[in-house]
């Protein structure tokens, strides 16, 4: 008998066998492969051509100078801007924290976000009235305005910690859809991420938006990785849950789905036996969940250990099932209060204002309407281009529910919501969706990386040509930041934030003349130098002189303030946001 053919001595024989050990192990690793997806191209493993070792550092470069210009543009906001109708409440409420841990202000959102927020005010070491006993926005002002304090430094220390942690977002952003569609589907993503607008303001403010959205895109980020390593990313991913709902309680209705992610990508890593899988999926979940409540309750003891809590505002009642699902929450009795808080401002009867029409209640449509309007054009053309990828193309349909289906969930949400008031309801938009935009570089298209590029590079000029008016911002489509409150108002065009650069502003062009002043805002205006009457307290014929009104303000003007308003002319405006009028 002829001895066996030795295969090992065999070069073509060798060759194969080490292109199935190559794809044995390509299958193991990529989590699209494990689907029986289509496998991407393999990566070239010869040695790098001499002569050529910067392009390794390419990449972090390039990301570097998104996330520098990004963080430029947002301390370059909050140097300037002064404290929006919000913040005094936060930064308030974390001085308090910080001297007298206890839950006593701000009930209504749980206590990470101004923890957050409280890094930057023990570095500013604000001097604290612990004895002054008004509610949670006046506590804010006295804190900022009466109590010694140099507000500029307080806010810009505040809001500090808010603009590093958007800047760790967006690291995020660049990861998720690099490991989803590679290198320049990460830089995509995270220019379109870097140059958002919306993420740019409220990036750059003491509020809690931001820190919420960027915390359930990295649960469902992590979930996405737990098909790997399921021991180690489903806990970080409940980690990141919980912290998004330690910041806002608006992130609810999204905790049965990324719940579910988790205990699918350990169904998909699973082995043959469904049953054992099965358990080990929904014990994922249980996991995800438990890690999730204790950081909410971490939240809490980390404020008062001993978990104090005597509202001193109102707490409505809340009954049926709202009532019920509030009273099986498994959190501090602090957080269910605050629910139940949030539940009484939904039934009271707020005014929006949308395309001119000032209305009472809410419109289904108002979040769809305002970030049409609010958003880059070039952004929106690769949003939907994105979410098509992500569902026609094969590679990606994994991935879609990681990337989709939350941020489906969550506007689907915040359109039921009462309050229209901007488009910081849904800043997960723009982070979920620049993810799938990032996917468009997987189409089979000669042409789609060069209309990707062009497209972004339409964003960033877009985003460049409104610095440093971002929270007033609207795409060309609508005619740019200096209309954006013919159609919108609130938080989407005047927040307060132009109390300063008036104040510059009536001294470089106005000094002398006779100031009336309708402002929406938290700030003090004494405090900046402007001595103002309120044209609304006295017959219309003794205002004369200069009428300034909030662009808020001109937007729900009725009766008397609409009479000013419509018997002047309008001779000047501040940041987009202030109207000033010549009567």
């Amino acid at each position: 008998m002829g001895r066996p053919e030795d295969h090992s001595r065999h070069p073509a024989a060798g060759v194969t066998a080490g292109r199935i050990m190559a794809h044995e192990q390509h299958s193991v690793l990529d989590p699209v492969a494990r689907d029986g997806e289509e496998h991407p191209p393999p990566r070239a493993t010869a040695t790098r051509p001499p002569g050529r070792p910067h392009r390794r550092w390419l990449l972090p470069l390039l990301v570097f100078v998104l996330l520098a210009q990004m963080a430029a543009a947002m301390v370059t906001t909050a140097v300037q801007q002064t404290p929006t109708i919000d913040e005094p409440v936060y930064v308030g409420t974390a001085a308090d924290y910080l001297h007298e841990h206890r839950l006593r202000l701000n009930p209504e959102h749980p206590p990470l976000g101004k923890l957050v927020i409280a890094a930057g005010v023990a570095v500013a070491d604000p001097h604290v009235d612990t004895a002054y006993t008004g509610d949670q926005g006046a506590f804010g002002r006295h804190l900022l305005y009466e109590s010694g304090n140099d507000p500029w430094r307080l806010m810009f220390w505040a809001r500090l910690p808010v603009i590093v942690l958007t800047l760790l977002f967006g690291l995020v952003v660049f990861a998720f859809a690099r490991e989803l569609a590679g290198a320049k589907a990460g830089l995509a993503a995270l220019a379109l991420y870097a140059f958002s607008p919306d993420v740019i303001t409220h990036g750059s403010l003491a509020t809690l938006d931001v820190p919420a959205a960027g915390f359930v895109l990295t649960s469902a980020w992590l979930a996405w990785r737990a098909r790997l390593r399921p021991r180690l990313y489903v806990p970080l991913s409940g980690l990141a849950l919980g912290a998004a709902l330690a910041t806002k309680m608006s992130v609810l209705p999204v905790v049965p789905v990324l719940l579910a992610l988790a205990a699918w990508s350990v169904w998909r890593a699973g082995s043959a036996d469904r049953r054992r899988t099965l358990v080990r999926a929904a014990a994922a979940a249980l996991v995800a969940a438990a890690v999730a409540v204790a950081v909410v309750w971490a939240a809490y003891l980390v404020v008062d250990p001993r978990l104090r809590w005597s509202p001193e505002e109102h707490v409505p009642s809340v009954h049926g099932l709202k009532g019920l699902l509030v009273q099986l929450m498994p959190f501090p009795e602090a957080y269910r209060d605050g629910m139940r808080i949030q539940f009484g401002f939904e039934n009271y009867p707020w005014q929006g204002f949308l395309f001119g029409h000032l209305y009472t209640g809410s419109r289904w449509y108002y979040l769809p309407a305002a970030l049409l309007v609010k958003t880059p054009l070039g952004m929106l053309a690769l949003w939907a281009a994105g979410t098509v990828a992500m569902v026609a193309v094969r590679r990606l349909r994994p991935a879609a529910p990681y990337v989709l289906v939350p941020v489906g969930v969550l506007l689907a949400a915040a359109m039921t919501g009462s309050r229209d008031f901007g488009t910081r309801y849904a800043l997960f938009v723009p982070m979920f969706l620049a993810v799938a935009a990032g996917c468009v570089l997987t189409v089979r298209w000669r042409w789609a990386p060069l209309v990707t590029g062009a497209l972004v590079l339409f964003v960033a000029v877009s985003s460049l040509r409104t610095f440093p008016y971002y929270l007033p911002y609207s795409n060309e489509a609508f005619g740019g930041p200096g209309k954006t409150h013919l159609r919108l108002h609130d938080s989407n065009v005047d927040w307060g934030q132009d109390l300063g650069r008036l104040a510059d502003r009536l001294r470089e062009r106005y000094r002398g003349e006779r100031i009336w002043l309708v402002y929406k805002g938290s700030g003090v205006p004494s405090y900046y130098g402007i001595h103002a009457s309120d044209p609304r307290k006295v017959p219309a014929s003794d205002v004369h002189g200069l009428l300034v009104v909030s662009d808020s303000s001109v937007a729900k003007a009725q009766g008397r303030l609409a009479e000013l308003i419509d018997s002047s002319r309008p001779v000047d405006e501040v940041g987009h946001s202030i109207t000033i009028y010549r009567r």
